[in-house]
């Protein structure tokens, strides 16, 4: 799986999560805290991208991800 393939399933929960949220501000530059996810909502689009992607991704690993760039490329490791 690609990482704009990554990118469009995280974008994708990312907006379910928060539906005041519009798709075009949603970058790779971005965290979730700085689109408005507070720790909750972190949690839930980090759950659902595993769900959709299939895979489980350590804590330990997640706390490396400090923008959605990052998000994506610790999620590509175990794709």
């Amino acid at each position: 799986m690609t990482p704009d393939e990554i990118f469009a399933v995280v974008r994708r929960n990312l907006l379910e999560v928060l539906p005041d949220l519009e798709e075009a501000q949603v970058s790779l530059e971005h965290s979730m805290r700085e689109l408005g996810a507070n720790s909750i909502d972190r949690m839930d689009v980090v759950m659902a991208v595993q769900d959709d992607l299939g895979v489980r991704v350590p804590a330990s690993a997640l706390t490396q991800a400090n923008d959605l760039r990052s998000l994506v490329a610790v999620l590509g490791e175990y794709v």
